[in-house]
């Protein structure tokens, strides 16, 4: 069993990842909640935002600042553009169809990076941001500036957010359209409007989340696009339903991820985490929610 020491860089690392979950988590949950559709694009079209800005940093000489920013812009007017084109068309669908619907774009965006950022050559890639340059020590452990702003991040939008949603005649207004589509646009709410901030707000987001998952991971297509597979049980351990529960089950399962790692005898498994807490934690709200009934029916 490795000691302590050990295993503090890797709390670092998983607190910085969970704070990525967290914001990809969000901005999912947000956008279901909204339109009923689950973006399972939500890494691969972050993981060519984070393609498109490194071949313009090592490839065109653009400057860094302006790649990341064409990486989020990128990032949010694809999704925006897939939401405008097939959204209308989703709305009426059944739940299954909504949930499955975003595979198509997660497979086209993978054969368009393995088309134009092949691996045969055997060249590595990577982002370094900015912040990286900026450490500092906390104990025996280096931290960089981009680990504080991952998690912080997360934890800020995770914040706002949620006031946005209560407070603002917008978030309202994604609220209501929730509950009910029709009903909402009979009230002269501007539902087309409503999704389309909805879709743009969490391309944005996937974008934000692919570069900073560049850093922290590493700029490798399949691996940034299955990476929403950890957001994504914070999702439904939240039950697609709050955003709060959303952060802290997303830092929960990164640093349960990454704290598996040095342990030699569970390294290999350490990529069934995300299920393991998602079954679990499903179970036992389920199992709770069971005992409720009971109790009010006696």
């Amino acid at each position: 069993m490795p000691s302590w020491s050990d295993f503090q860089p890797f709390l670092v690392t998983g607190l910085s990842l969970g704070g990525v979950y967290a914001l990809s988590g969000v901005g999912m949950v947000v956008l279901f909640r909204a339109t009923g559709v689950l973006n399972l694009a939500f890494g691969a079209v972050g993981a060519m935002g984070a393609l498109i800005a490194w071949q313009l940093i090592n490839k065109s000489g653009t400057n860094e600042w302006l790649a990341f920013l064409v990486c989020i812009v990128f990032a949010g007017v694809i999704t925006l553009a897939y939401g405008m084109v097939f959204g209308p068309a989703l709305a009426g669908r059944e739940p299954l169809v909504k949930a499955v619907a975003t595979l198509g774009l997660t497979l086209v965006l993978l054969g368009i990076m393995d088309l134009l950022w092949t691996s045969s050559g055997g060249a590595s890639r990577s982002i370094q941001l900015p912040t990286d340059s900026n450490t500092f020590m906390i104990g025996s452990v280096q931290v960089s500036l981009t680990n504080v702003i991952a998690l912080v991040f997360g934890l800020v939008l995770t914040l706002i957010t949620g006031a946005f949603l209560r407070y603002t005649k917008l978030g309202t207004a994604m609220r209501a359209m929730a509950n009910d589509r029709e009903i909402t646009a009979t009230l002269g709410v501007p539902v087309r409007r409503v999704e389309a901030t909805a879709w743009f707000g969490c391309g944005i987001l996937s974008g934000v989340a692919g570069l900073l998952l560049a850093d922290l991971v590493a700029l490798d297509a399949t691996t940034l696009t299955f990476l929403v597979i950890s957001a994504l049980a914070a999702t439904l351990i939240a039950r697609l339903r709050s955003i709060t529960v959303t952060f802290f089950a997303a830092v929960v399962i990164g640093v349960v991820n990454a704290m598996i790692t040095p342990i030699q005898s569970l390294t290999n498994y350490r990529d069934m985490t995300p299920f393991v807490l998602a079954v679990a934690a499903l179970l036992l709200l389920s199992r709770k929610r069971e005992i409720a009934v009971g109790r009010q029916g006696i």
